[in-house]
């Protein structure tokens, strides 16, 4: 038995975070997987917001996303999804949100779809100013995870600047944690932050 996928780490780290009812952002939303598990993760009385620069993004996980509500009947939070930048999350979530929010999800790189363009890639300046955003919209206790892709081109550059970025956010403000495989400087990690609670 081996360890598990990085996916699979970022999601037991906020499952065993989130409750239902919470607050939740996926500020990536690609294919919507991620926005899928954190509406499934916080029930009916929970709410989601996502985020994704590419309107083919967008349709991909409304695709999914009603369907999985109709498998579901209905079990899963209400989401809104939104073409734009993950930076622009605090001016775009309610104005209640901020401090209140119980996870934060990011997978960066490009759009996982067959027929994406694979040019279109997460920027680093829009992903630390969504990281730092997205420590205001925690409640104390609340996680930010990122899965980072060094192996595509570009993608080395902004795994880096996230990871010295979590290594500097001061240690009474968050604690940050990197699950990562040694031997591979190209395979995907996961760096999280969990806001300390006050």
């Amino acid at each position: 038995m081996g360890f598990m996928s990085v996916l699979s780490f970022a999601h037991k780290l906020i499952t065993e975070r989130l409750v239902p009812g919470d607050r939740a952002i996926d500020a990536t939303v690609g294919t919507g997987a991620d926005t899928l598990f954190l509406a499934k993760a916080l029930g009916p009385r929970g709410e989601v917001y996502g985020f994704d620069i590419q309107s083919a993004a967008l349709d991909l996980a409304r695709e999914r996303l009603q369907q999985a509500g109709k498998e579901l009947n209905g079990a899963i939070a209400p989401i809104t999804l939104l073409l734009e930048s993950h930076a622009a999350m605090v001016e775009s979530v309610p104005p209640s949100w901020p401090g209140t929010v119980g996870a934060v999800m990011f997978n960066l790189g490009y759009l996982p779809s067959g027929d994406a363009d694979k040019s279109i890639i997460t920027q680093t300046d829009s992903s630390i100013a969504a990281l730092e955003a997205s420590l205001q919209l925690l409640r104390p206790g609340g996680i930010v995870t990122a899965v980072l892709y060094p192996g595509h081109q570009g993608g080395d550059l902004e795994a880096a600047a996230v990871e010295s970025w979590a290594a500097g956010v001061p240690t009474h403000v968050a604690q940050s944690i990197i699950y990562r495989q040694l031997q591979r400087s190209t395979s995907p990690y996961v760096i999280a932050l969990e806001k300390k609670r006050s």
